[in-house]
Order: C-alpha cells, then structure tokens, then sequence
C-alpha cells in the first residue's frame, strides 16, 4: 500500500523527471519509421470506458499514446453491459479494463464468442471490503458483526450493477452473516469515494466495497479485510479487449497492447497524476506520467516508442 505522502513525492519526482526529459530532448532527427509502421492500422478508433479509477486513468493514458502515434481517438462513457453490446455489434472497437473471470465474467459469457482478448496488464486485481486503518478491532470480514452498530448497520458500495456489488451482496453477506446486521447501500464509485473521504476526515468508523488497483489506496491508509472464506473471489487479471477482427485491423496497436503490463507502483503513481493531480484533466496528468516513465514506454511500444516527447 502507498501512503499519500510517498505518492507526492514520486509526484514531485516525475515533475523533476519530466522536466529533465523536455530539456535533453533529441534533435528532431530521429527515424520516423515508428510512424510508417503504425500507418498499417487505421487512424481512427473508438474506444470504450466504464468510470471507473482505473478504467479512466489507462485509458487516458492510451488516448494520449495513440494521439501522439497519429490516431484520432474517441472515447465514449457507458455502464458495463453497454460497453461489452458496443463491442459485440462493433459501435466500440476496444475496452481497456476488462474483469474476468468474475466482475465481468457474465459479459464474457455472452459475448465473449464475439470479441477478442488483447491480453492482461494487470494481475492481482482483487475486490475487497474495506475499512480505514485507524479501525484496530477490525481485521476480518467476520468480525464486522460485532461493529454494526458502530457502522451504523450500512456497507457502502458502488454500482447496483457492478460485478463487485453483486460478489458482496450474494456470497460475502450471506456467507459472514452480514445480511441479518447489515444493508448494502449502493450509488456509484464517486458517491463511495465521498462518503469514505467524509468519515476518514472526522476519523469515524466506515466500511465500502472497494477494489484493486484503486486510486483510493494512494489517498488514505486503508486496510482490506482478510476474507478467509474467500467469498469476495479469487484475484482477477484485468484485459484489454476487442471487437472482432480487432488484431487483424489493428495489427500495431495489437502489438503494443500484448506488451502491456503495468505493476502496483505505476498504478498508483499514474493515480496520483491522473485523478489526482490532474484530477479535471486525465490526459494532463497522463502525460505528465508518461514523460517521467519512459522505460514504460520502451518497454511497452518497443521501437516505436522512439521519439515520442511528452
């Protein structure tokens, strides 16, 4: 888990960084042949995204890749049934934050068949009940129970819709006993985040739905709680998906995306830029972290990465 206080600082750090990066900047003369090759895709894509903290930040992170590679990018915001329908009956051509086998499992089910998976950038991502640090007593999903007059008998969560709120209501609740001292009250992903800001800020006992990678993490000291029964699911990876023929239209951007990987650390650093920093500007603070990361770049766009400036 990352503190507040160490996300400013790699904050402060990728500033410096990207301030080196502009001023040691190459001549102008280097190959264009990165260029050449992405003409092999077409130059536009649409691209859905759910508003989730995740989903957001990558996928202004691609935005600002592709503009810079030529592409003329849209992005459109849905709920996740619609997300998977465009991309079915080919409205979307990719979503970038794809659950599976569990959030977003039922989805997949259905229109799995017809789309492509692009690969997986990210591997422990996990959902979560969770509470602030300061609650001590507090270690396990069973021992909620014994605090419900505290919490005020409430779960805050999320979506009614979401993956995560029907894993919380279905198998945690009843399977701790939650259901019988416990509603779960949902909203959206902001409203959460509100409510959780609201009662670290007066130190007051809380408990939310959350999930991993999560822009929270960076903002407050939180402690998920050990489900031994493991009823909140397994760990999940989290994929780029496509639409069908989605690789062989898009054959470079097929490329760099099996490349994609990214690590707890520039999840939450990218976090900090992105959602935080920049926090009505994404793609701001998307390229801010892009300058100050370009071994992620390298590593992620090979040599096409070569003269990108951010």
């Amino acid at each position: 888990m990352f503190s507040h206080e160490r996300m400013l600082g790699l904050a402060a750090a990728g500033m410096s960084s990207v301030l080196l990066l502009t001023a040691c900047g190459g001549d102008g003369q280097n190959p264009t042949s990165d260029t050449e090759e992405a003409a092999e895709d077409p130059k536009e894509i649409e691209l859905a995204v759910v508003a989730w903290e995740e989903a957001l930040m990558v996928t202004a992170m691609w935005e600002v890749i592709l503009e810079e590679k030529g592409y003329e990018v849209e992005v459109t915001e849905m709920d996740p049934a619609p997300v998977f329908q465009s991309l079915e009956n080919g409205e979307a051509d990719a979503y970038l934050d794809a659950w599976l086998p569990n959030t977003h499992g039922e989805y997949w089910d259905e229109y799995g068949d017809d789309l492509e998976d692009l690969g997986v950038w990210y591997d422990n991502a996990v959902l979560t009940l969770t509470v602030p640090g300061y609650m001590e007593d507090v270690d396990e999903i069973g021992d909620l129970p014994g605090h419900a007059d505290e919490l005020g008998n409430r779960i805050v969560g999320i979506d009614p819709g979401a993956g995560l709120t029907a894993q919380t209501e279905n198998e945690a609740m009843p399977g701790y006993g939650l259901d019988e001292h416990f509603e779960l009250v949902t909203s959206s992903d902001a409203r959460m985040q509100e409510e959780l800001e609201s009662a670290v800020t007066r130190q007051e006992p809380i408990v939310v739905t959350l999930w991993r990678p999560h822009q929270a993490y960076a903002q407050h000291d939180l402690k998920d709680l050990e489900d031994p029964q493991g009823l909140m699911g397994e760990p999940e990876t989290l994929h780029a998906v496509g639409r069908d023929g989605f690789t062989e239209e898009y054959p470079v951007l097929s490329g760099w995306l099996e490349n994609w990987q990214m690590s707890d650390e520039e999840l939450a650093e990218l976090a900090v830029f992105a959602l935080d920093g920049y926090e009505d500007a994404p793609k701001e603070g998307a390229r801010v972290w892009l300058g100050a990361n370009p071994q992620f770049l390298e590593r992620t766009l090979g040599a096409d990465a070569a003269g990108l400036m951010f």
